[in-house]
């Protein structure tokens, strides 16, 4: 059981969030799936951006009313202060602070990975957020700046006191990125050094990966991210096979058809007909890559351009899996059972 202050969530399995990803239809459906909370994706602190489109679609909340953690990025306390009251005006149960992400254009705003250079800033900007709120604040770093300066638990600490509520650790450094093993020996480090929940970030991919990562680090929680790209169902998977050592069966295709069909629905409805097709276009990719290998119907698929187009795409690429026969509108060929691929046993990292 993971308390956030006095939220106590369903589980120990966690959204994590994604630039262009884990937005508002996203982060509802993972939480249908089985993820115990979702985080939305990262949105600057300087709040006269924030009536850009991209960022005004980082503002709509749950259609399902479902716990709100909302991550704010920068390195000025006082805009950091003032962008979290403000997210909290607008209905965030919890403000979730990124010390982690290493993209080049959040560094060279001295925010993201690079606050872990300087632990006074690091301390400045939570004592100020929390200060600010009425609502519990987390806060998402990686092991350090580089591997020479490792301080994942110095900084831990220093989350502690301040009176931050969780701590999401990627196991690696921002030098790092998302390349070589994850230390998951930092991590268990930094669960060692601190008393309150602390979640493990990095390479979780399967079910089993997440109960070695929580017994070899002591973590109170995993956080998934680029796992969950076309298979939501993950949150589920984890989920049953902690509590019972067990596989679920795979999820069969007419469920997939039907996600898929409802997710790629309320993202023409949250970005429009134009962008929504653009954003439904990678999503697909993902769900149906795991299918389909060679990208066949991928191919095809980004070449529709409007929402009734993909709708009607997906229902008959699905359609024919379904009913095993090949299709001369996907240019694939079925094969295997109606489960094929969607219980995958690795995914991309």
């Amino acid at each position: 059981m993971i308390n956030i202050g006095s939220h106590i969530l369903a589980n120990r399995v966690i959204l994590a969030p994604m630039a262009g990803i884990t937005d508002q239809p996203f982060r509802d459906l993972c939480v249908e799936l089985g993820a115990g909370l979702a985080v939305a994706e990262m949105i600057t602190c300087n709040t006269d951006l924030w009536e850009s489109d991209k960022n005004r679609a980082r503002l709509v909340r749950s259609a399902v009313g479902r716990l709100e953690s909302v991550q704010i990025a920068g390195s000025d306390p006082q805009m950091m202060a003032d962008a979290a009251r403000l997210h909290v005006d607008l209905g965030a149960d919890i403000i979730d602070i990124n010390m982690g992400c290493p993209a080049k254009k959040v560094l060279k705003k001295a925010a993201g990975s690079a606050l872990l250079k300087d632990t006074q800033l690091v301390k400045t900007i939570l004592d100020a957020v929390i200060a600010a709120v009425d609502v519990p604040v987390t806060l998402k770093i990686r092991t350090g700046w580089c591997p020479e300066s490792r301080n994942g638990v110095e900084v831990a600490r220093i989350a502690e006191d301040a009176g931050v509520q969780m701590l999401t650790v990627h196991g690696r450094t921002r030098e790092c990125r998302f390349m070589g093993e994850v230390e998951y020996d930092t991590i268990a480090a930094i669960k060692k050094s601190v008393r309150i929940p602390v979640i493990a970030n990095g390479d979780i991919t399967t079910p089993e990966k997440a109960r070695q990562v929580l017994d070899y680090t002591g973590a109170d929680g995993v956080m998934i991210g680029r796992a969950a790209q076309g298979n939501p169902w993950i949150f589920r998977q984890i989920n049953h096979y902690l509590d019972t050592s067990e596989h679920l069966p795979a999820s069969p295709l007419q469920e997939v058809q039907r996600i898929l069909l409802k997710h790629i629905s309320q993202l023409y409805e949250l970005y429009g007909e134009f962008k929504g097709v653009l954003f439904a276009r990678k999503h697909v990719g993902w769900y149906t890559g795991l299918i389909d290998e060679t990208y066949a119907f991928k191919k095809l698929f980004n070449q529709l351009s409007s929402p009734e187009q993909q709708l009607e795409s997906v229902r008959n690429y699905f359609d024919a899996l379904i009913h095993q026969k090949p299709d001369s509108n996907t240019g694939y060929s079925t094969v295997g059972n109606n489960n094929i691929g969607i219980n995958r046993k690795e995914a991309t990292a």
